[in-house]
């Protein structure tokens, strides 16, 4: 009687190829999970790409932050004087008298983190005559003091010291005396009837070249 030796080879062999089946597809699903570097499927590249997309959001927050700031820098540094001046034309002044009022304009100073004093500045007045028209003005130093007290030449810094608001006044005031009639360039407004001339016409300019001026 002969033995059954060819089934079970048959059988042997059928589970050699269900295991390589399964090895092959082991292998197939390990190829599929890593790239040949070894690195994981795109599934798992959306967290960086994630996380570049935020910082990404948050850099265009911050410019458009950063856009409106500027906005707001620039309408108070340029916007700001240019809509506070008035169309004015170039013109010659001559001085004809200058005085100190005698009511003196009061003010307000900040005397310490929570404390605030009143004081009082003197106003002085400098009338000019206008060249070309002859008229009679009264001359500020620019835009802005014609804005704060259209009643003085310019207006100090308010603080407690009286005597140092006077004798500022007083070197301006000798300033234009001075003169002795010897014209001067000034701004006035061809389109108001206001009597106000402007000795600086941009307002950015300091008091420093007043008094550079005098020397």
């Amino acid at each position: 009687m002969q033995p059954f030796n060819t089934p079970v080879q048959i059988t042997l062999q059928g589970g050699q190829r269900c295991q390589g089946r399964t090895a092959l597809s082991t292998s197939e699903r390990k190829r599929n999970i890593y790239h040949n570097n070894g690195d994981p499927l795109n599934v798992h590249k959306k967290l960086p790409s994630s996380a570049g997309e935020d910082r990404a959001m948050l850099l265009g927050f911050a410019m458009m932050g950063f856009s409106v700031l500027m906005f707001f820098l620039f309408g108070i540094t340029i916007l700001k004087p240019f809509m506070l001046s008035t169309q004015r034309e170039e013109s010659n002044c001559t001085t004809m008298h200058t005085h100190i009022m005698d009511d003196w304009m009061r003010c307000a100073f900040t005397c310490d983190v929570a404390c605030q004093g009143q004081g009082k500045y003197p106003c002085l007045q400098v009338v000019v005559n206008l060249t070309h028209s002859g008229q009679k003005a009264l001359l500020h130093y620019n835009e802005e003091a014609v804005q704060i007290n259209s009643k003085c030449f310019y207006t100090p810094k308010c603080h407690r010291d009286r005597n140092d608001l006077l004798n500022s006044a007083l070197d301006i005031k000798e300033f234009f005396d001075h003169k002795n009639g010897t014209p001067f360039s000034c701004f006035y407004s061809p389109d108001s009837q206001s009597e106000d001339v402007i000795l600086i016409k941009n307002v950015m300019l300091q008091t420093a070249k007043l008094k550079k001026s005098k020397h």
